[in-house]
């Protein structure tokens, strides 16, 4: 095998997808987003050797476990270094920024800095593969939701700039709901951004 072994599983009221990858060689694995349900993260990491724990942003329903977590792994928490989400203070052990790198076993994945949803949202996409865990920065059926129109311009900037560089091939694997191919949803997003939204914010869908 010479990729990372991607599991997932649903966890939490909201059906958050939370992520492990593992080294197929070394076993080691990386926790992201554990948002509740600690049991089955922790069955998720099975026969491997929990490294780190990530996160792609700091909203509830991506951290409601991460302190049961850490406390059970005793791993190092890598994150973005914020504005976090209203009322969390991270104590995280590697603060990550755009174009950062982090190890999974023998392999590594690159931070993509992605605002919009939220001030610290980043993506973590997989060198030399065509997987990008992407959080709640894009889904299959439009981006993350808005709470300003300011933030709405900046996730459309973050689109722009960000994900649609991405080639074709790439498979966004995202906070909620299932994954997807980049380049199927490419020509609507393409639409999407090429009209005036004025001053909108909120949940967005690719047809609107």
């Amino acid at each position: 095998m010479d990729k990372l072994e991607l599991r997932t599983r649903q966890v939490g009221p909201w059906g958050m997808n939370t992520y492990a990858l593992i080294c197929p060689q070394t076993q080691e694995s990386v926790l992201i987003d554990p948002g509740a349900d600690p049991e089955t993260l922790l069955e998720m990491l099975a026969g491997s050797t929990p490294a780190a724990i990530w996160l792609t942003h700091t909203h509830g329903d991506h951290i409601g476990a991460l302190d049961e977590m850490r406390a059970k792994l005793q791993v190092p928490l890598l994150a973005n270094p914020g504005p976090h989400a209203a009322g969390v203070k991270l104590d995280a052990d590697q603060w990550l920024n755009d174009g950062d790198r982090v190890p999974v076993g023998n392999f590594t994945a690159r931070v993509y800095f992605a605002p919009g949803h939220i001030g610290d949202q980043i993506c973590f996409a997989l060198e030399n593969d065509h997987r990008v865990i992407v959080g709640d920065t894009i889904f299959e059926g439009g981006p993350g939701k808005t709470w300003s129109p300011e933030g709405f311009q900046t996730t459309l900037t973050t689109l722009r700039k960000v994900v649609l560089p991405w080639p074709d091939e790439t498979v966004c694997y995202p906070g909620h709901g299932p994954s997807f191919r980049l380049g199927d949803q490419r020509a609507a997003i393409e639409r999407f951004l090429a009209k005036d939204h004025g001053r909108f914010f909120g949940d967005a869908t690719w047809d609107m």
